[in-house]
């Protein structure tokens, strides 16, 4: 499975996409008039060339009761109003620079042969495209499948290879249907992100944002607060073994989540267990201090056998994503036997899908399964992988497809590569997240657990989706499904019937002038 971008092919709309203009014009026609007149079957054959502009604008001004010098006026306003869009010609520019010759940028417009005329004197880096295709020129209007082929022909462009960008579904509907990558352009940064992300590498793109951002990679609340915590700087370490993105001083014994003064809570915030836990697993501990940790955790185990959050006897806490790490941490050591009551309560949130709306202190259910597969990961424990694994993969697959944002959908992937379930459909979830920085939106991995604030890094979650697209590119394509196989088949067959008539009508033709006049009578009227 391959993420890299094939793509060779570029091909743009010109107006309200490169260029925009305004209908608002100094004469009596409305912009809504101006636009229905765009749309009339007299104009549609300006376009294409079938009359000439002197002609187009009589009939218009008689189709619409409009002096026809009036009409040329309004659409002299409207050549007037073209504005080249800078910011979208400029990316295109830096993609086409950045692939060493392999992409090529066309342009594929409605418009006249005067109306492109008067557009070619207007400033713009036209050398940017290799060629322009124009209704005018061809003799065909978008969305008819005709231009897009005649398009295609000319360039030599593979349609599986190709990206189409237009302003208007029904253009953009038939290059889907011509096997074209289609992009609807509604709105100019979703548009340049998705540029980005289907001609660029994912993996290349995450790592530069992290390499650019090393130290920075501060986590932010739902509300816009930057943090200095730990935790995430561990996840980080954890996940790109790159001690030097991070922020972490060295600890001797326990972690407190906050670095420094912490932020919308208590002035005095305890140490806890959990990123304790994580601190002595992903920092490689000497064993003598993680053993002497461990012996101070087993004080802070409620009466029902479950360890509790903080080291800190007035805030009795418990959450299952934090019992789950400190098991991590006393398996790792071979000391897992001492919290099986704690295990057992976390079984049992496992069978029974406690964890559906996150935990106390986690924001999503993707968190308490990810940290269960990394308990099993870690401490490769054949009574664990006994007790757990079969279950944990039952509970994953159901969360396949669900909806998630970037952090959820990199998190179950990672799961998915460790528990060898293939995930097609969370990696076609996760590719368009990446923003155009190559960093992915934030996700919330966990929350205040009196006032529900959220917390996130945009950081982690780019770490983290760099490590699941790495991990699902070591998953084989799978082979072609016998349906595919045999509808390519029949699209084949049916191609090459297209190019020459059947036997039987032939036959018809020949035998028979009726058959012949009427047959030719019904394709006429199509």
């Amino acid at each position: 499975m391959s993420f890299t971008s094939n793509y060779t092919t570029l091909i743009f709309d010109i107006g309200d996409v490169l260029f925009s203009w305004s209908p608002q014009t100094k004469t009596s026609i409305s912009p809504k008039a101006l636009r229905q007149i765009l749309s009339s079957p007299t104009w549609i054959d300006y376009e294409r060339g079938k009359i000439s502009q002197a002609d187009c604008y009589v009939r218009v001004g008689g189709e619409f009761s409009i002096d026809p010098i009036e009409v040329g006026h309004a659409f002299q306003d409207a050549r007037d109003s073209l504005q080249s869009n800078e910011e979208l010609i400029s990316v295109i520019r830096h993609l086409k620079t950045r692939s060493n010759g392999m992409l090529h940028v066309f342009a594929m417009s409605n418009i006249s042969a005067p109306d492109y005329e008067v557009l070619r004197s207007k400033p713009a880096d036209w050398s940017l495209f290799d060629d322009i295709f124009t209704s005018a020129a061809v003799g065909e209007r978008k969305p008819n499948l005709g231009f897009y082929k005649a398009v295609l022909s000319s360039t030599g462009a593979d349609p599986s290879r190709t990206i189409f960008v237009d302003d208007k579904m029904e253009n953009v509907l038939s290059a889907r249907s011509l096997g074209m990558r289609g992009i609807v352009f509604d709105d100019h940064r979703k548009v340049v992100r998705a540029l980005y992300n289907l001609l660029g590498d994912p993996v290349e793109r995450g790592r530069q944002y992290l390499t650019l951002n090393a130290k920075k990679l501060l986590s932010v609340t739902d509300n816009g607060i930057f943090l200095r915590e730990n935790f995430a700087q561990l996840l980080i370490l954890e996940a790109t073994d790159n001690r030097n993105l991070v922020n972490l001083a060295d600890t001797p014994r326990t972690w407190n989540f906050f670095q420094g003064k912490p932020l919308l809570t208590t002035e005095e915030f305890p140490f806890d267990l959990d990123t304790t836990s994580l601190g002595l697993t992903v920092m490689g501990s000497p064993e003598n201090v993680a053993h002497s940790v461990m012996d101070d955790m087993l004080d802070y185990i409620d009466d029902d056998g479950i360890i509790q959050t903080y080291f800190d006897h007035r805030r009795p806490r418990f959450d299952p994503v934090v019992c789950v790490n400190a098991l991590t941490l006393f398996y790792s050591y071979g000391r897992g036997h001492q919290l099986d009551r704690t295990l057992h309560w976390i079984h049992e949130v496992l069978l029974h899908r406690a964890y559906l709306d996150g935990t106390r202190y986690y924001a999503t259910p993707e968190c308490f399964l990810y940290f269960l597969g990394r308990l099993l990961e870690i401490s490769n424990d054949v009574y664990l992988a006994v007790y757990l694994k079969p279950l944990l993969i039952e509970r994953v697959q159901e969360r396949i497809g669900a909806e998630g944002d970037a952090l959820a959908l990199s998190m179950r992937l990672r799961l998915c590569a460790y528990l060898k379930l293939r995930n097609d459909v969370d990696i076609r979830a996760l590719l368009p997240l990446q923003c155009e920085d190559g960093g992915w939106e934030i996700g919330w991995i966990y929350k205040y657990g009196s006032s529900g604030i959220n917390i996130g890094n945009r950081g982690l979650t780019t770490s983290l989706a760099v490590k699941a697209i790495l991990e699902m590119q070591r998953f084989p394509s799978p082979p072609p499904s016998p349906s595919t196989v045999l509808a390519i088949h029949l699209a084949k067959q049916a191609y090459t019937t297209a190019q020459s008539p059947p036997r039987r009508f032939l036959q018809r033709k020949s035998d028979s002038p009726i058959a012949t006049s009427s047959v030719s009578t019904s394709i006429g009227q199509y």
